[in-house]
Parts: structure tokens; sequence; C-alpha cells
């Protein structure tokens, strides 16, 4: 579906992701999807779809915000070893499995962090340093665009995975784009096998500046999105 064949290294590597996962989901809530063929198609799967955005190139620097359980960061970094990747999640029990499957998987260039987009995003070291901020399920695309933009050069671009609220939020959003330096480019629907429910993949370049009062502080965004 996405156009991109899997060396056996690679699916080993998903194969160990896959076990590490069931196993940890018995101790701890990582994830609500916890059957093999569920984990392949809505996490594996799904994390790909990125790629029919995120042309393989040149090495790229990704940023993944609310990465949960590594979704899609992780899958997109064995996919792509040459991307430099940071995950970026708030809960600790989530991030202690990102830093065990990074070990486990011997996966180099990739950096962790427990934090919150809003304080990455007012970040010297973060501002406006990655060719690319994704995210997914993570919040409604108004809120999403705050905290993504803020983080991508000029030139580069956030991608939003959405499901079937897409098309409607990428329309809404524009107005919010343009004020934080961005452009909508493009909403691409995707179909994943045995799912009924809409997925889309949205992208937005980021074309000027932002402002530097965006992003507000933490909570912010969230409880008054950008109209």
């Amino acid at each position: 579906m996405v156009g991109f064949s899997l060396n056996p290294r690679q699916v080993a590597a998903y194969e160990c992701y896959e076990n590490e996962l069931v196993d940890w989901n018995t101790r701890f809530n990582l994830t609500a999807i916890r059957d093999v063929q569920s984990i392949r198609i809505k996490h594996f799967l799904d994390s790909l779809t990125c790629l029919l955005a995120i042309h393989p190139g040149t090495p790229l620097r990704l940023v993944d915000i609310g990465t949960g359980a590594g979704f899609p960061g992780i899958p997109l970094k064995i996919a792509l070893p040459n991307l430099q990747l940071t995950l970026v999640e708030s809960v600790g029990k989530k991030v202690d499995f990102c830093h065990h499957m990074i070990d486990k998987l011997g996966l180099e260039n990739v950096e962790i962090l427990q934090a919150r987009a809003e304080e990455l995003g007012q970040q010297p070291a973060y501002r406006e340093r990655f060719d690319w901020a994704v995210a997914r399920a993570v919040a409604n695309l108004q809120v999403l665009a705050e905290y993504l933009l803020p983080l991508v050069h000029v030139g580069g671009s956030m991608l939003a995975q959405k499901g079937q609220s897409g098309p409607a939020e990428a329309h809404a959003v524009e107005k919010a784009a343009r004020l934080l330096g961005g452009q909508l480019r493009q909403v691409t629907q995707v179909n994943l096998p045995g799912v009924a429910e809409d997925r889309y993949l949205v992208v937005i370049d980021k074309v000027a500046t932002t402002p530097p009062q965006y992003p507000r502080r933490t909570g912010v965004a969230a409880k008054k999105p950008l109209d």
C-alpha cells in the first residue's frame, strides 16, 4: 500500500517490537490495541502510511509528538534507518518503553524526551529545527498546528494522522495555520485492510517563521485553540 518493501532485518525488528509491546501491555496500559493482528495493521502499517507523504531520501530530522508507545516514530525509524528521530511523550511508563525498544532494537540517532510539545517549541535547541513534525491521535488539528509548526523549520512540514474528521479539521485549520507560518498542502485518504474507519494524512507546509509568542504555555492551546 505504501510502496515500500522490507528486508529480513526490518521484519525481525517489527516482530521484536510486537512481542515486547504485547509483553509490556500485560503489566502496563501502553495501548488499547493488544492483539497481534491489530498491532500489525493499526500500529505498524498505520505508522508506515506516513511514507505516502514523507518520501525517503536524504537523512531527515523528524520529531514525533505524543508518541505513546512509539507510534509512528519507531516504525518509521525501522523503515528509514537514516532518520534522525526525536520521540516526545509526557507519560513516564511510555517513555520507559520507548527507551527499552530503542535499546532492544539497537537503533541509533534517536532522542527520547519526557516533555510537552509547548515546552519544546520555546526551546532554542528544538524550535524550528526539524524537517518534519508528526503526531497521531493527539489532539484536534487546530491544537496540533500550535504544537507542531513551531518545531519545524521554514521549508519543512507537519503531518497529522487523523480519523474521519480529518477533512473537516483541515478546512477549519487554515486560518490558524497561516498565523503560525503554515500553509495546508494536502489531505490524503488512507485505507487500512480490515479497518472500516476512514483515515487521513494532513500535511501543512511551513512557509514562514512562527511568531515568537507561539506555542503558548502548556495547556493553553488545548483550552483555547486558535481560530
